[in-house]
């Protein structure tokens, strides 16, 4: 079922070998004239256009965008009990590992009488957008409002999609997540136009205020990804995530069956997900294959997760040893990436690139999907390569808070002309000798 790429001869280097790999073509720019009608719509007429722009795609239109405080409450009384405790126990350990993620100001004294302190300071207002298009993630609300929470954030928004079936409310596993949270304000809009509102602001229906936010997280498709990018710097952004990704590095050990579920579970995502195996074991390979065949036709997606790991983005790569493995997926950069092989941990120190790793049999990714205490908000596409996941500093910023005394300014001050005269900026300088005047 997977296409494979045989690399046992000789490892490309990493530019070469990046290209070589599976990975799925997702072109955010082609769809950009798309999107910006819908932006420059939200912007100029607010949430007229975004009703109309629900209508057409999420064919519901809501009687308004910001949910009613009493369907939050309605929606967490009549969530099922086995799902109101186990997103309680995903909420508990989320706030364990992201509350050890708080970074604390630090004073460095320079000279005497001459300090800088960092300060961090939470973003005052966030966005936060629950997807709701082929699957339900009350998962990603847990995810986006942890961490946010933990930084200090002040006022926070939910997005989520409306549903037909729900009468233009967002899923109520989603509503009833964002209530357990303490969430009180949560809208009904997605995709582009979300991302346009959470941007501009604007007035509801019933003249009630939506305050624009300082800041959007969390994943969605490509046109939602789209308005993140036309909008950054207006606003702030996480990522621009695309598709969800899984490697497995994996070595004769490995068992089969496990890999094979692992690759199904992120393959039920989207048929643009990415599974890949890299393996020094061709036998591994076979019996994954195998193992593929059997489980797919049994699971509840198997048009979908067919189509995944059919696709271009998805493979198996045979390599010659785990070392070379290890060059694999660190050019790979996976969202997230399982270690499945001998001295599993001595291994997953050595790699670079990753959103996410998952150390031996018994840390599959859904795991880090719901109950791990990491973050499932990852980078995709290969910026694992320079970016990080998802975590309370994503909504922190650091501000340098500079105070020096006469006495230490005058100590450095005769530094400070040299290098404004050598980069031609005399005024630079003299903005410190004005100080001194007396000293001449």
């Amino acid at each position: 079922m997977l296409t494979r790429i045989d690399l046992r001869t000789s490892v490309p280097a990493p530019t070469e070998l990046r290209a070589t790999l599976p990975r799925a073509g997702v072109d955010v720019d082609a769809v950009l004239h798309q999107v910006r009608p819908v932006v420059e719509a939200v912007r100029d007429r607010g949430v007229d256009a975004v009703l109309e722009f629900t209508e057409r795609f999420d064919k519901v239109r809501p009687a308004g965008v910001r949910v009613p405080a009493e369907e939050l409450k309605r929606a967490l009384d009549e969530l099922d009990p086995v799902v109101r405790d186990a997103l309680r126990e995903s909420i508990a350990r989320a706030r364990r590992v992201h509350t050890d993620q708080r970074r604390t100001d630090v004073t460095t004294q320079v000279v005497p009488g001459g300090t800088v302190t960092e300060r961090w300071v939470p973003v005052r207002r966030v966005g936060l957008y629950a997807p709701g298009g082929l699957a339900v993630y009350p998962s990603s609300v847990v995810m986006n409002v942890v961490p946010a929470q933990v930084a200090g954030v002040e006022s926070l928004v939910v997005c989520s999609p409306p549903q037909a079936e729900f009468d233009g409310l967002p899923h109520p596993t989603v509503l009833a997540a964002a209530a357990l949270l303490g969430v009180t304000e949560v809208w009904a809009v997605g995709g582009a136009q979300a991302v346009a509102l959470l941007a501009y602001g604007g007035t509801d229906t019933t003249g009630e205020p939506l305050e624009a936010v300082d800041m959007v997280t969390g994943p969605g498709n490509i046109y939602l990804t789209a308005a993140k990018r036309m909008l950054r710097g207006l606003i702030g952004i996480d990522s621009e995530a695309g598709p969800t990704e899984i490697a497995i590095l994996a070595d004769a050990g490995a068992d089969p069956v496990h890999v094979a579920a692992d690759l199904i579970s992120q393959a039920e995502h989207d048929t643009l997900a990415a599974s890949v195996l890299v393996t020094d074991s061709p036998e591994l390979a076979d019996a994954v294959d195998a193992e593929l065949a059997r489980q797919v036709t049994a699971t509840k997606h198997t048009d979908r997760i067919t189509e995944a790991l059919r696709g271009k983005q998805s493979g198996c790569v045979l390599v010659s040893s785990v070392d070379d493995g290890l060059s694999v997926v660190d050019a790979y950069a996976a969202e997230h990436l399982e270690i499945q092989t001998a001295n599993a941990r001595e291994v997953a120190a050595r790699v670079r690139s990753a959103g996410a790793i998952f150390v031996g049999p018994y840390a599959p990714v859904s795991l880090g999907d719901y109950c791990a205490g990491s973050n499932h908000v990852l980078p995709t596409g290969g910026c694992a390569r320079h970016s990080s996941g998802l975590s309370v500093q994503t909504f922190l910023r650091g501000i340098h808070v500079v105070d020096y005394t006469e006495e230490a300014l005058r100590e450095v001050a005769g530094h400070v002309v040299a290098l404004a005269d050598a980069e031609d900026l005399p005024a630079h300088g003299q903005a410190v000798t004005a100080r001194f005047r007396g000293d001449r």
